[in-house]
């Protein structure tokens, strides 16, 4: 059974009650790297986001300026436009905000997403002959993807295609010849949204809105719940990429969730209650759990259209049914990573300790779900892994990495042996000739021997502070949610406590892969607390009833027939 090293983030010493509630929430914004007065203030309350300017989100002002110009240009003008996106979630998500925008705003416009198996990743030589052949556009706008593409912009503009990329990738050495609305500081989903809401701010210009707008049975273009709709996919883009939660995409994140809580928009609303998911009590958890899945699950094995159609509905029964069948593929995609990955452990079998990255190849893996498997890799090994699905002549791969491993820059050091990469430090995708494989798994498997020791191959788990178990309550648990939404960042608060006596045991969940504990409170002879381990079913056989141990945990409130009871999650136990 392996056990994290922990890392204690604060050495202060919280005793009572008061000094609790007096100092926790402060240790806890230091925590992440929180101090200041107004750090605090925008952290705890952060402001709306359409207040956002574009230095607050690292965007070139004048940059954005000629690229609202020339979009304005082309709905004046009525150019064929298409918003190319990603067929993830946060790439869907941002399609349908540019998309959406601009058909409000009287623009001839269509959304295109790549077939991931098909065209591949981003701009395409393939998709952009499709956009001709379909649309015959004059201006291409990407959303999630783009800054990578030097070529295929230069295609484009070679069939006289203006190219605007929207992206939040990491820069690489040669930028296209474009406009290029680039920041880091978002997630693809809050570019895109970060450039409609200037256009709507700008929409009174001349010739910009549709004559149907102005009228007064017309919803207006720049109501209030237009803005909200658009602010809860924003949220749920910047949930789904996993980006960090501070700043901006707090900001975005925070307000998205109570949008997308009280959305009217009828796609949304099918996909959150085929989920099971009770509107109003959203949380990061259901979208990143349970709303992302289902949208990204189109892209990985089947189409992403389908995912953007069901945002973009307005009627009810095609809601409910594209809802259903996200699903359904959903459902399928689950058993084809659980298959694959067994299979991928299977080809690494014992050998994955002796290694410090994981190079996995095999032809029957499907490269829509490679990702997925590479990151369960990472939590059975902890090793920086790349899982390749291998082509007759191009094969497609996805990498996740730890922490203290860039893994982008990583395989970008081969750029010489790859015909594309992008991604971000912790995770990255490429494709590269079959035949050259093997050298770049050699190069790969050098560099993390360098670059990685045992420290490193070591998983950490930070600790906030360590809590008396009586200081465990209900009121601690409302106090922080405060510092809600968790994510990326701002990790919900760990908290540790030594010497706890186990009361009572159980395995529960099918096949007992989860351990519900009961551990006695030492400051009442009768008060227990309740804790659960999710996927920690075998520590069954490494404990004993009045065995005292060292516990990591974060608080949760479970919910069952109605009752709210307070519970510890276990993180990490030591014997």
């Amino acid at each position: 059974m392996e056990q994290r090293k922990w890392e204690v983030l604060s050495k202060f010493a919280v005793g009572s009650q008061q000094s609790a509630a007096d100092k926790l929430i402060d240790l806890l914004l230091e925590n992440r790297g929180i101090s200041s007065k107004k750090e605090r203030e925008n952290f705890l309350q952060p402001p709306d986001p359409y207040l956002l300017k574009p230095q607050d989100v690292k965007i070139k002002e004048p940059i954005l300026k000629k690229a609202l110009q020339r979009i304005k240009q082309a709905i004046k003008n009525g150019e064929s436009i298409v918003v190319y996106a990603d067929y993830d979630a946060d790439g869907i998500t941002a399609g349908t905000i540019m998309w959406e925008t601009l058909h409000e705003l009287g623009a001839k416009v269509m959304p295109y997403i790549p077939h991931r198996e098909s065209e591949g990743y981003g701009l395409s030589i393939k998709g952009i002959d499709n956009c001709i052949s379909e649309y015959k556009p004059q201006l291409i706008i990407t959303v999630d993807h783009g800054i990578t593409a030097k070529d295929k912009v230069a295609y484009a503009k070679s069939r006289g295609i203006d190219t605007i990329v929207t992206d939040h990738h990491v820069l690489p050495l040669a930028l296209p010849d474009c406009l290029i609305v680039h920041t880091t500081a978002l997630c693809g989903a809050g570019v895109a949204w970060f450039v409609a809401k200037e256009l709507i701010s700008s929409q009174s210009a001349v010739g910009l809105a549709k004559p149907d707008l102005a009228s007064q049975d017309s919803r207006q273009f720049n109501t209030e719940d237009f803005k909200q709709e658009l602010l809860a996919l924003a949220g749920i883009g910047t949930i789904a990429d996993m980006v960090p939660l501070l700043r901006a995409n707090r900001g975005i994140a925070k307000w998205g969730l109570a949008a997308l809580n009280k959305t009217q928009r009828v796609g949304l609303r099918a996909l959150i209650a085929e989920a099971g998911i009770t509107q109003g009590e959203i949380d990061t958890y259901a979208v990143s759990h349970l709303l992302a899945p289902r949208l990204n699950a189109m892209g990985r094995l089947v189409h992403a259209m389908d995912a953007l159609r069901l945002l973009c509905t307005k009627q009810k029964t095609r809601a409910s049914d594209l809802a259903q069948k996200l699903g359904l593929t959903n459902r399928e995609r689950q058993q084809l990573t659980l298959d694959t990955t067994l299979m991928a452990k299977d080809i690494v079998g014992v050998e994955a300790k002796n290694k410090k990255l994981l190079f996995i190849v095999h032809s029957d893996f499907n490269p829509g779900i490679i990702g997925l498997v590479a990151g369960k890799l990472v939590e059975a090994f902890y090793r920086p892994t790349i899982v390749v699905a291998r082509g007759e002549t191009v094969s497609r791969a996805s990498a996740r990495s730890i922490a203290g491993f860039n893994i982008v820059e990583a395989i970008r050091s081969c750029r010489e042996l790859l015909i594309d990469v992008g991604g971000h430090p912790m995770a990255a995708g490429f494709t590269v000739e079959t035949q050259k494989l093997e050298l770049l798994k050699t190069q790969l498997e050098a560099l993390a021997r360098s670059k990685l020791d045992a420290e490193k191959l070591t998983r950490q788990l930070k600790i906030d502070l360590e809590l008396p178990l009586e200081l465990v309550t209900d009121k601690l648990w409302k106090d922080l949610q405060i510092l809600s939404p968790f994510g990326m960042s701002n990790p919900e608060p760990v908290f540790a406590t030594r010497h706890v006596k186990i009361t009572d045991m159980r395995l529960v969940g099918r096949e007992g892969k989860h351990i519900k504990i009961k551990f006695k409170v030492e400051s009442s002879k009768f008060k227990v607390i309740e804790a659960i381990g999710f996927g920690m079913g075998e520590l069954y056989g490494h404990l004993r009833v009045g065995q005292t141990v060292d516990i990591a945990y974060t608080l949760d409130m479970n919910e069952w027939n109605g009752d709210k009871t307070l519970q510890l999650k276990i993180k990490d136990i030591h014997l």
